[in-house]
């Protein structure tokens, strides 16, 4: 890739900027007005918002039709259990998982500005490690204009499907960066033997730990309190995520300030998708506590849902709403758990436009960063790891 010179863009609203890139990662953030020696491409930014890439703490790649004619919804929407039974019932008719459709998806990321993803890929004894496959076939089809780590996840079950805890392992042995789990006492009835077999795996292959929470309320707390035991028992502070954890929520001030400072002191960090109709999340006790919290897309267009379009900007702006922020740091704060804050989602220690970071920035035409919450204007251009990969709505790989 040639020294790229992005001239005249305004990080994070501020005054305006040159970044100067090479061998993928920003080397200089420099005055506008005079571009430095070697430079070989040159992009005028116009005085645009910059912001780092997007980072999706929480897809599932793998699930989707995206390109397929329409599939109408099917099964027990009241459950996890039923989705889950309609699912299976019916993915291998519809070639599920697709490379096409993975690539679809992980296209429209792109389009949208996110340029890393932690995706849940399902693994379990119908499927085996195809979807995993599947996956890397798709990241390497787009040249590595996008980085995926993959959570390998037993949508079906871990300890009441024998056989899944030896196809978790295998995939932690070659490569999966984290296990899932998923509802340890309502899904699979045993949370004592979930978390033992998770955990037995990740202290012996090094990788992290990321559980489906639904359970709510007090049956969700219980688990979140099991989970946070294991993990300072096992010495995996920082490596478990809990995705959803609803009952968060659900509970009284003083019962959820009690599960925030365990969850604190576990290292544990968070993803949301800011669902419609369910409880906010503590995010002010969270982030004075140092639990963080990343955000996701979850399925798009798959056997659970209809719905999504890949934006990730529009997760944020819905985390917004839902939590009731208005001023001017709370959005930012808003767009901050999209990007810079949410690099350690992906293995990232730094994620921001500053030196040493890797190039991913996505430019909008926004007045500041609040305004870009509010209003999710189109993504003017997309770099990702110092190549162009998209310009206006149109994916240039």
């Amino acid at each position: 890739m040639p020294n790229l010179l992005i001239a005249d863009v305004r990080p994070w609203g501020g005054e305006a900027r040159d970044l100067l890139i090479a061998d993928g990662r920003i080397r200089e953030v420099r005055p506008t007005g005079t571009d430095p020696d070697g430079v070989e491409a040159r992009i005028d930014g116009r005085g645009l918002l910059a912001v780092p890439g997007f980072v999706n703490a929480h897809a599932h790649v793998d699930k989707s039709w995206w390109g397929m004619p329409w599939v109408p919804f099917g099964g027990d929407r009241g459950s996890t259990q039923g989705r889950i039974a309609h699912e299976r019932a019916v993915r291998d008719g519809l070639g599920i998982p697709s490379l096409s459709s993975t690539v679809a998806v992980l296209r429209e990321f792109l389009r949208h500005g996110t340029t890393a993803v932690r995706s849940h890929v399902d693994v379990d004894l119908g499927v085996g490690l195809r979807g995993i496959e599947t996956v890397r076939e798709a990241v390497a089809e787009l040249g590595g204009a996008i980085d995926v780590e993959i959570v390998a996840f037993p949508q079906d079950g871990v300890v009441r499907r024998p056989g899944v805890l030896e196809l978790l392992d295998r995939a932690a042995a070659a490569g999966a960066e984290h296990i899932g789990g998923l509802d340890p006492a309502s899904i699979d009835r045993d949370p004592v033997a979930q978390l033992d077999g998770l955990f037995e795996i990740a202290v012996r292959r090094d990788v992290g730990i990321d559980i489906h929470l639904h359970d709510g309320a007090e049956l969700g707390a219980f688990q979140l309190e099991l989970i946070a035991e294991r993990t300072v028992a096992a010495g995996r502070q920082g490596r478990v995520n809990i995705a959803h954890g609803f009952a968060l929520g659900d509970l009284g001030p003083g019962r959820r300030a009690e599960l925030v400072a365990r969850a604190a002191e576990a290292g544990l960090t968070w993803t949301t998708v800011a669902p419609v109709r369910t409880s906010p999340l503590p995010w002010r006790e969270m982030r004075e506590s140092d639990v963080a919290v990343g955000l996701g897309t979850d399925g798009i267009r798959d056997l659970w849902s209809p719905y999504g379009d890949g934006d990730l900007l529009a997760i944020a702006q819905t985390f917004a709403r839902l939590h009731g922020l208005v001023d001017e740091a709370e959005l930012t704060y808003a767009m901050e758990l999209a990007t810079r804050r949410a690099g350690r989602f992906v293995g990232r220690r730094e994620h921001d436009l500053v030196p040493g970071a890797r190039a991913d920035l996505v430019l909008l035409d926004a007045e500041n960063v609040p305004d870009a919450v509010v209003r999710r204007p189109v993504r003017e251009l997309v770099v990702a790891g110092g190549r162009v990969v998209a310009e206006r709505g149109e994916v240039l790989v």
